[in-house]
């Protein structure tokens, strides 16, 4: 039998009901901006990032969280005595910096939150230090400071032997014209950039395979490495392509970070589009392990994954081949994929080459 994503027990329908209903809750605070002479954008309630408007420029606020990734983490420290959070320290701040720039904001401070079920957790020098150091890196690779965050002891809540981690970042779009608005239009080509690999979303389900595997995480893979290694690849930082884009003056009409909902993610905009993909890239040898050891189905694996793909951004046809060659002199490989189409009413992903389509109603996170 094919696994899914919700079997691991990430139910993506309760998930975003919740986050409608805060939406909707959080609206109704907007007034309170007025005292400070702020005031908030249309249509940023849904995005992946908050905007405050003022006079002169917006600020961006993001709060996010790391997921399961770090149990992997774990299991390989214990497994092959090797400690992979340098990169997890990464990936948290990639995670929470990649949706912060998807308004066209900059990083400019971010901030750890590291809750453990004991304190105990932190006498283990190599990982704690191995941690700040990629997180550290991070933020330098953000182009921001990392300037504080908390670490609670929360006995009963969080396990003693694990920790969780998530993290803010505050940012700024200025001049205002650099805000990435959603102008998407009839015609427009979508650019996709690598990703590293997993990243930072699908660890359950990934967890879930390691699981009933004889050899667990340290199952070699098509490239050659362990199961395990291969997941704790870092993610890549998104920040260096949108803020040169915004130096060559290049506009965005719409960025998305792939990561919950995979390829679903790439019909965030509220707009009604159809977003047909006729490139897609060959993913990682992790994502074939994934799909074959699970099993997994092929519409499950890109529902669920980034499929190599991290990143999109949206630009007019003009445009398509600079955005590409911005990317890749910044460290990213890209590639046109596909255009965005006005079809009336209907939203939805065609994956041409593979036959997968996604219907508007397959994503709700507004």
């Amino acid at each position: 039998m094919s696994l899914s994503y919700e079997q691991s027990g990430v139910n993506y329908d309760a998930l975003d009901a919740f986050k409608r209903a805060c939406q909707k809750a959080a609206a109704s605070t907007t007034g309170c901006l007025s005292h400070h002479g702020l005031s908030e954008p249309a249509k940023i309630r849904g995005e992946s990032a908050y905007l405050i408007e003022t006079p002169d420029e917006y600020f961006a606020h993001v709060e996010e969280g790391l997921g399961t990734k770090n149990l992997i983490a774990d299991a390989m420290l214990k497994l092959a005595n090797q400690s992979f959070y340098r990169n997890i320290g990464i990936d948290t701040v990639a995670t929470i910096v990649n949706d912060l720039i998807s308004t066209g904001a900059m990083p400019v401070s971010v901030a750890m939150h590291a809750a453990v079920g004991d304190g105990q957790w932190f006498k283990d020098v190599r990982r704690s230090n191995d941690l700040a150091a990629g997180f550290a890196e991070g933020c330098r690779q953000a182009g921001a400071v990392w300037g504080g965050g908390e670490t609670p002891a929360l006995k009963g809540i969080v396990d003693p032997n694990t920790i969780v981690l998530a993290g803010s970042a505050f940012g700024r779009v200025k001049p205002k014209s650099n805000r990435i608005t959603g102008q998407v239009n009839d015609g427009d080509a979508i650019i996709l950039l690598a990703s590293n690999g997993v990243q930072t979303n699908g660890l359950s389900l990934c967890r879930q395979i390691a699981d009933k595997l004889p050899q667990g995480y340290l199952t070699k893979i098509a490239d050659g490495r362990t199961y395990g290694e291969a997941l704790l690849d870092a993610s890549a930082i998104y920040v260096n392509f949108v803020s040169e884009c915004q130096k060559q003056e290049l506009k965005l009409n719409y960025v998305s970070h792939i990561t919950g909902h995979g390829w679903r993610k790439l019909m965030r905009l509220d707009e009604p589009f159809v977003y047909r993909m006729d490139s897609v890239p060959d993913p990682q040898a992790v994502f074939g392990f994934i799909q074959q050891a699970g099993p997994v189905e092929q519409r499950e694996m890109y529902a669920t994954f980034n499929m190599g793909a991290g990143f999109a951004a949206y630009v007019k046809p003009a445009d398509a081949e600079k955005c590409v060659q911005i990317a890749r002199v910044v460290g990213h490989r890209a590639w046109k994929a596909g255009t965005v189409h006005k079809q009336g009413g209907r939203k939805a992903v065609e994956v041409v080459p593979l036959g997968i389509t996604f219907e508007g109603d397959t994503l709700k996170v507004r």
